[in-house]
């Protein structure tokens, strides 16, 4: 993308705006529209398709006066629609207008994963549900250095509450034991501890750092890689799931063939090909 700006009729000072570095065109329509706002313009419009256009503007709403509105022209065909996203920030509030970004990121964009089998919808409820995550989301959207343990543990609650609606757990590792084995189907269960918090620094990365800075032309961001991502020897990004091995690796210490004595041909680890484990047998290894 070009990192010069061009206007008509042309502007004396375009200082606000170039060179702009934004790598998505996403954050830099809302670097336009915020720097139009501060010129003179009171009623702004966005056309775009893109629901993160949508959930940015809500958010950079608010750092115009309040005598502004910013309009979103949104869809096409029959799902064309005029969204207001002054009212729109305005009916969440300031405090949830802010952490949307975040929020979005956490629960699946363009380059953060969803919770499987779980929509913006059901989402979306579950944060109705624990006002306590606008803290928590807060927090994340202030770019901070770290992830706070306290905000762990909010978001830990709230991916355990989108899985098990009526659980108690706290700990999200004891969740997964207890759902899985109610519904025995890993695709029902919640992520680890281990993959939720790579998960949660993607989203901090994302909706704190990239999106806080989306009204400066030139963004100063942390490295990619301090916030679990890794990049290969081609210079391409990919995400890094979780600290744990994986299931391939381990499963076989799950195997237990219950033998008596030593392990024969048609015993589990025999035929997977396996070495005995201490677990699979009672006999000798």
């Amino acid at each position: 993308m070009e990192k010069k700006v061009c206007s008509k009729p042309p502007l004396s000072d375009l200082s606000s705006l170039a060179p702009c570095t934004h790598e998505k065109a996403d954050s830099r329509m809302l670097l336009h529209a915020s720097h139009a706002a501060r010129h003179g313009h009171h009623k702004i419009m966005i056309r775009t398709v893109d629901t993160d256009v949508v959930v940015l503007a809500v958010s950079v709403v608010q750092n115009l006066q309040p005598e502004n509105e910013l309009w979103i022209a949104f869809g096409t065909g029959k799902g064309f629609r005029y969204l207001a996203a002054h009212e729109v920030a305005a009916g969440l509030g300031p405090d949830k207008a802010q952490a949307l970004p975040v929020f979005h990121s956490l629960t699946a964009c363009d380059t953060v994963s969803s919770f499987a089998s779980h929509g913006k919808k059901t989402v979306w409820a579950g944060w109705n549900v624990l006002p306590e995550l606008s803290r928590a989301l807060l927090k994340l959207s202030s770019a901070p250095s770290d992830i706070p343990e306290e905000v762990l543990h909010t978001i830990e609650r709230f991916v355990t509450l989108l899985y098990g609606r009526t659980s108690t757990c706290t700990d999200i590792d004891k969740a997964c034991k207890k759902l899985f084995a109610r519904k025995n189907n890993v695709e029902l269960i919640p992520p680890t501890k281990a993959a939720l918090e790579e998960h949660i620094k993607r989203a901090a990365y994302q909706g704190g750092h990239v999106q806080n800075q989306m009204l400066l032309p030139a963004p100063e961001l942390p490295p990619a890689t301090n916030w679990e991502w890794t990049k290969s020897e081609a210079g391409l990004y990919e995400p890094h799931w979780t600290r744990l091995p994986q299931a391939a690796q381990t499963y076989h210490e799950l195997l237990s063939c219950k033998c008596k004595k030593a392990c024969v041909k048609r015993c589990k680890c025999k035929k997977a090909a396996l070495d005995c484990t201490a677990l699979d047998c009672s006999g000798p290894v």
